[in-house]
């Protein structure tokens, strides 16, 4: 009997054991080799200066530590108060966090620490204590070194570049606050202690790196948009006439957390109706009315990127005459955009759209002559933006759903992925209709990450006709979908 006591308990073991499993101490989301590798991309970038960047601190609330995206990038490591110096001269990278503390490792786990043991887990060439930093920072001084210091306000959760300036530019010119961002004040202590030190920027280095993804970062960026699309799609099994925007957006919150994201990539826009004539609503408090189309753009931040992913569908599941009319004139423009991106000018890209928009409109029958009206001024946007050298097609999204995007003559690169977003509106009435898809540029033309996520309408309510997680529906829901890949244009 023992024998065999002692085989259920080793069972028994082996399912309980993941749950009593140490923290991680470095991240998953990538190798430390890819972040090792951008740090020497940094190196050849700076010559003989060197990079100090510091991390976000610890929050004064009971949430969970979420590293600042530009630390996060260079280093994987997700520890509060950290600082990094990556050496231009001596091609070697250090450091510095704060020395073990043994009370809160028992209550929260172990945590990364100063030691051999970091470096061979993090890469970085020397993990030293954070007391140690200052006799770095004297010695590079006198040394005559540049330092290069991040100056972009740092981004967290739900951030974007140009909201974290924004910011910070008004917090600074509010007369009853004041305050610097952490980079500003950060960059003045270290003049302080360094005088002598020339600064220069480091986010231009930095962002023209992002621009265009690895092949890991695409990985993770699909399956942040595989979560997002998830999210929309149980949301229109859920949907039902009588809730309220926020009940759907709380499905997207479940499906979100059920795929292991770690936070939000920005508020919910949940816009029935006339709501969503305003396109960052996110109020989710008004009821949906039987009759009305919803809009819906959400999605998660997956272990430090995100997505950026929009359908529209009618409250009741049924399209009725009048919105398949307007809606699918605009999906059969928004599919000219789509098909006729590729790598190279965006210019070129628009003018082949404009023509291919020009054919759909010529062969697509109205019936409400406002809905011709809004489809004209559609084309006609494109078009006017082209001929005043304005072209423009979406936004880049990667670390944040406002990605960086530097300057750059070469137009759209393989790696490079934006969303499209274009709206058709109907001012006077207060109608908006928009989709949004992810879009990856593959050397031979493009593929959209979120094409799993139905825009036809036939597929839309079918989708709509089977149960949700929050709907009353009797039918059961068909098997979820396999990890999409889209199309690549060829």
């Amino acid at each position: 009997m023992r024998p065999r006591f002692l085989a259920c308990i080793a069972l028994a073991l082996t399912f309980v054991s993941p749950a009593f499993a140490q923290p991680p101490l470095f991240t998953d989301a990538l190798p430390a080799a890819e972040f090792a590798a951008r740090r020497a991309r940094v190196m050849e970038q700076i010559g003989e200066a060197a990079v100090v960047m510091q991390g976000t601190d610890e929050l004064p609330t009971y949430q969970k530590f979420r590293q600042s995206n530009q630390f996060f990038y260079l280093t994987g490591v997700e520890v509060p108060r950290a600082i990094l110096v990556i050496d231009g001269r001596a091609k070697s990278s250090t450091l510095f966090l704060n020395p073990r503390d043994e009370r809160a490792e028992r209550s929260e786990g172990p945590v990364l620490t100063p030691g051999p043991e970091a470096e061979k887990i993090t890469g970085v060439t020397s993990v030293r204590p954070r007391g140690e930093f200052a006799a770095v920072l004297a010695q590079l001084a006198g040394e005559g070194r540049t330092l290069f210091m991040p100056h972009r306000p740092e981004a967290l959760g739900a951030a974007t570049p140009g909201y974290t300036l924004a910011h910070a530019q008004r917090s600074l010119e509010d007369p009853w606050d004041g305050r610097l961002s952490r980079e500003a004040a950060f960059i003045a202590r270290v003049k302080e202690k360094a005088p002598k030190a020339p600064v220069k920027d480091l986010d231009p280095v930095l962002d023209v790196m992002r621009l265009v993804k690895s092949p890991r970062e695409i990985a993770l960026i699909r399956e942040a948009t595989r979560i997002a699309g998830f999210g929309i799609m149980e949301a229109m099994r859920s949907a039902e006439p009588g809730m309220y925007e926020y009940e759907l957006e709380a499905v997207a919150d479940y499906v979100f957390k059920k795929h292991n994201a770690q936070g939000i990539g920005y508020f919910a826009l949940v816009a029935a109706g006339k709501n969503a004539s305003w396109p960052h609503y996110h109020a989710a408090q008004s009821r949906i009315d039987d009759g009305l189309l919803v809009l819906f753009d959400y999605a998660p931040d997956f272990k430090y990127y995100t997505s950026d992913v929009t359908r529209m569908f009618p409250a009741n599941g049924r399209f009725t005459a009048d919105q398949r009319e307007l809606y699918t004139i605009y999906l059969r423009l928004y599919q000219a955009l789509m098909t006729s991106i590729r790598p190279g000018s965006i210019a070129d890209i628009l003018r082949d759209a404009v023509a291919r928009m020009d054919a759909v409109m010529s062969s697509f029958t109205f019936a409400n002559p406002k809905y011709r009206d809004a489809a004209v001024r559609f084309v006609d946007g494109y078009r006017t933006s082209l001929q005043s050298g304005r072209s423009s097609l979406g936004h880049m999204v990667g670390m944040e759903v406002h990605d960086v995007n530097p300057p750059t003559s070469d137009g759209l690169k393989p790696g490079m992925i934006f969303t499209i977003e274009p709206a058709l509106t109907i001012p006077e009435d207060r109608v908006y209709v928009r989709l949004e898809d992810m879009i990856l540029i593959t050397p031979t033309g493009y593929e959209n990450l979120s094409a799993f996520a139905p825009v036809e309408v036939a597929d839309i309510e079918k989708l709509m006709a089977e149960s949700g997680v929050a709907s009353g529906k009797a039918t059961a829901p068909s098997p979820a979908p396999p990890r999409p890949g889209g199309r690549n244009r060829d």
